[in-house]
């Protein structure tokens, strides 16, 4: 198959890994593991995809959510990944929430669920105080917990844009997580995911940034069962998760460097709550299980060729990411097409979804090489490109 390469020729491929089964795994994971999955659209209901209510294929999204929670790993429901704020709006997001929920209390393996709680009902012209953001959190933390979920505080876009404050998060944080009926998962998104979160947390700089995080982190530990850090930043993360108070959790959600993250220092490791897991299940979770077994050589075997996958779908502009995930979904066969809300699709060009292809090849990750190559050849076809 000819696949155009980024120095504009068109190269000829062959697939040539062993694509990997997806299993449970066959003993208990030492690490806490939560994939974030996408939404899968329904063309055909589809009308107006940049306008109002996507059109959800319920039955492929949540099949896709059983065949992670099949192989061992937890979810993390209606995140960035399902494109909140781009393209999912709340009502679709909380009806995401009721429905997952209601699969997961019937899953035999009782998967971990936690869901993002955020402020995307309300705009941000009516978001101009921190009483009017915390209602905001209030009503999705109890839709959330109303479900059966458990609640991560997704960063907000309201407040960098009143221009908050250490006093400002603190205010609104110290009440959402008192409000909270159980342990919160905190959310620390980097600029690099949503250029609206720049200045997160009202620290002039990453150092005092840190104190004031960890600061609200031992004022509520009790009733904080981790942070999630997405800054791709692997030495920020180890020195931080060096300092979270016991009981603590840190969940990477750095897709370019989580192996040696998770694998861990000998003293402190991170859990896992990615995006990049929803693509990679079957190599996270045989990786986690090898870990778990003590076995190192092979976690490492088994992870090392998802990262340079994950660097290519993470590329910047990193937003654009979910992109990647939709495309190896529908490569795989957990959809029948290669469709996104809001056309989301068209975020990335035809190199990169043959470089994404070459990859998860050599990661062992195209489930189904024939279909995969049949609906690579239909991507090029509709590029142009006779493969």
């Amino acid at each position: 198959m000819l696949l155009p390469t980024y120095d504009g020729t068109l190269e000829d491929y062959r697939l040539t890994g062993e694509p990997l089964v997806p299993r449970p795994p066959s003993v208990p994971l030492t690490r806490v593991a939560y994939a974030a999955a996408h939404v899968i659209s329904d063309p055909l209901a589809e009308r107006g995809p940049w306008q109002g209510r996507p059109a959800v294929d319920w039955d492929a999204t949540l099949g896709f959510r059983r065949t992670l929670w099949d192989q061992g790993l937890g979810l993390a429901e209606a995140m960035d990944t399902a494109q909140r704020g781009m393209g999912v709006d709340w009502a679709t997001a909380k009806e995401l929430i009721e429905r997952t929920m209601a699969e997961a209390k019937v899953h035999p393996l009782k998967p971990r669920v936690a869901c993002g709680a955020g402020t995307d009902h309300v705009a941000l012209a009516d978001l101009t105080t921190t009483d009017a953001i915390i209602a905001a959190y209030l009503a999705q933390m109890e839709a959330i917990e109303a479900a059966g979920g458990q609640v991560i505080l997704m960063a907000t876009r309201a407040l960098p844009a009143i221009g908050a404050g250490p006093d400002d998060y603190a205010r609104v944080y110290d009440t959402l997580i008192e409000e909270s009926s159980g342990p919160v998962i905190l959310h620390w998104l980097g600029e690099m995911f949503d250029p609206a979160l720049a200045g997160y947390w009202g620290g002039a700089d990453l150092g005092t940034t840190n104190g004031i995080v960890l600061d609200l982190i031992s004022r509520h530990a009790a009733k904080i069962d981790g942070i999630k850090i997405s800054l791709l930043d692997q030495t920020h993360e180890e020195d931080f998760r060096a300092k979270l108070p016991e009981g603590v959790r840190l969940y990477t959600g750095d897709d370019f460097n989580y192996a040696a993250l998770i694998e861990g220092d000998g003293t402190h490791h991170s859990h896992a709550l990615l995006g990049i897991f929803a693509a990679i299940a079957p190599a996270a979770s045989q990786a986690l299980e090898a870990l778990a077994k003590g076995d190192r050589d092979t976690y490492h075997a088994l992870l090392a060729p998802t990262v340079p996958l994950s660097r290519e779908i993470f590329k910047p502009p990193t937003q654009y990411y979910k992109a990647g995930i939709a495309f190896l979904s529908w490569l795989n066969g957990s959809q029948a097409h290669f469709v996104m809300p809001g056309g989301f699709q068209s975020a990335r060009e035809i190199t990169h979804y043959a470089q994404v292809y070459r990859l998860a090849d050599q990661a062992r990750l195209l489930t189904s090489p024939d279909l995969a190559q049949a609906r690579m050849r239909t991507l090029l076809a509709m590029h142009g490109i006779d493969g």
